[in-house]
């Protein structure tokens, strides 16, 4: 399997290549066109912030390329956020693939949501093998609140989206790659798709 995780300095990269390595699978780290184009599956990690995640993809033109794709694609964290329409994390215009907001919690719980929360009303092969309830790590400060194209949902403490689906675009607001056994297995189903 050809797999490409896309580089553009914002992120999680070493976390994601390490599970994808337990997993027995090689993953190339790039930002070149041709060879993303030529995957068979993309990883979309990110940690940080919107508006200089969105400058680092536009200064490598990724912004263009990325919304192209047809190949099974996979936001993870800030990576699912920016594949969306307008994050009010700086006010940020995003990659418009997904037609959603992004939004900073308003709650009197303790922001950025840190730690592990429950995984439940999933409904996609993503969640093969997974049970209602089992346990994904979070940390962030912004969430996507939940629509037609959630496919998981956690609650902090109400409701938001954990997972999006919108056509080849899957994405996680938690990381697969720090959940243990169900992270693992969220990432095995990804590469089956």
């Amino acid at each position: 399997m050809n797999l490409v995780i896309v580089d553009y300095k914002a992120g999680n990269v070493q976390s994601v290549l390490f599970a994808l390595e337990r997993l027995g699978v090689q993953a190339t780290l790039s930002a070149d066109f041709e060879t993303i184009q030529a995957a068979d599956k993309v990883i979309f990690p990110g940690v940080g912030e919107a508006s200089s995640a969105m400058a680092q993809l536009r200064a490598k033109n990724l912004d263009k390329l990325l919304p192209t794709l047809q190949q099974p694609f996979f936001g993870v964290c800030l990576g699912m956020q920016l594949l969306c329409s307008h994050s009010e994390e700086g006010n940020t215009d995003l990659l418009n693939i997904i037609p959603l907001e992004v939004k900073h919690f308003e709650t009197t719980l303790k922001v950025p949501h840190m730690g592990w929360n429950q995984l439940e009303q999933f409904s996609s092969p993503l969640f093969d093998g997974i049970t209602e309830g089992d346990y994904a790590y979070y940390v962030h400060s912004y969430y996507v609140p939940l629509s037609k194209y959630t496919i998981a949902q956690t609650a902090y403490p109400e409701p938001f989206s954990a997972a999006l689906q919108y056509k080849n675009f899957y994405a996680a607001q938690f990381h697969p790659e720090k959940s243990g056994p169900a992270g693992a297995r969220i990432l095995k189903n990804f590469l089956a798709l």
